[in-house]
């Protein structure tokens, strides 16, 4: 289970197909260096995203 307090680096190493989940939200840059340490919660926020929503795209992987 995928929880608001995981890096997305530790997200895309732990499910397949997060990348492509998390691009349609608009987050293009997955690999970048901050994206590794950031958490889901962070990226949400900065990107103007309901984490809810999210997450529960990712956990219905």
């Amino acid at each position: 289970m995928i929880t608001k307090d995981m890096t997305i680096g530790e997200v895309l190493k732990k499910k397949e197909g997060v990348a492509e989940v998390l691009m349609e939200f608009g987050m293009g840059c997955l690999g970048c260096p901050s994206a590794s340490m950031e958490t889901i919660e962070q990226a949400c926020f900065i990107h103007g995203l309901n984490l809810d929503e999210v997450i529960e795209k990712i956990n219905s992987l």
